[in-house]
């Protein structure tokens, strides 16, 4: 685990709600770790609901790297991903994730705040899609994405 690529995804996170979008934020890092791509969420400034940086990111992969160098990627994200974002990282075949803060946490959050559930289930990584490396959420950086959300929320 690397935490310059999860305060990487704190920061694009933190760029997301800037702009207007949902605090999420992802990093692609080869096997040498090198960061390959990154993106923020879109989903507001491009009127697209499947805007996720780690769906742009699996198609990025998809689209520039062979099966193997996927394989040996590990995505770095600021959140726990959605089971459609989970699901396009295991249709491409990237390697493991590592999350900030999990969806479970961000669940009890929006509904400690009184926000609106998901419009999706909340579904761990590991039941989308098996045997994929998991680890999350990570401490101190699940807090911060707490905040940003707290922040979301006020808007």
């Amino acid at each position: 685990m690397n935490d310059e690529h999860l305060r990487r995804c704190v920061e694009l996170a933190t760029e997301a709600l800037d702009a207007g979008d949902y605090p999420f934020g992802s990093v692609l890092v080869d096997a040498e770790g090198a960061v390959r791509a990154e993106e923020r969420n879109r989903e507001v400034t491009e009127a697209d609901p499947t805007a996720h940086p780690e769906f742009a990111l699996a198609r990025w992969a998809a689209a520039n790297l062979s099966p193997a160098e996927r394989a040996r990627c590990t995505v770095y994200t600021s959140g726990e991903h959605c089971p459609m974002c989970a699901a396009a990282h295991g249709w491409v075949g990237l390697g493991p994730i590592v999350y900030a803060g999990s969806a479970v946490q961000l669940a009890g959050w929006r509904t400690g705040w009184g926000q609106p559930a998901s419009p999706v289930a909340v579904l761990p990584i590991s039941t989308v899609v098996p045997g994929l490396d998991v680890t999350g959420p990570v401490t101190p950086y699940d807090e911060q994405m707490r905040t940003l959300h707290e922040r979301a929320g006020r808007r």
